[in-house]
């Protein structure tokens, strides 16, 4: 393979292969298994350092688009 061209943000190469790996993780089945398996860890001993982590890397975004709704501090 050779050297990846840069495609600047928005890059297709990247989002191709994204979505590639994405609808074969959806077609293997473990979809139920993986969130079961990050349920566990949510409600383990380690959900409070996974807490702290997202709360770290939310705080390290720059910001948001005042257009979002999204509720960021509710969790499944």
């Amino acid at each position: 393979m050779g050297k990846q061209q840069n495609e600047g943000e928005g890059n297709r190469t990247a989002a191709k292969e994204y979505n590639k790996e994405t609808k074969e993780f959806v077609k293997s089945g473990r979809v139920g298994e993986a969130a079961a398996e990050a349920r566990r860890a949510m409600n383990s001993a380690e959900g409070k350092d996974l807490d702290a982590a997202h709360d770290k890397a939310a705080a390290h975004a720059k910001e948001h688009d005042p257009e979002e709704t999204r509720d960021y501090k509710r969790r499944n």
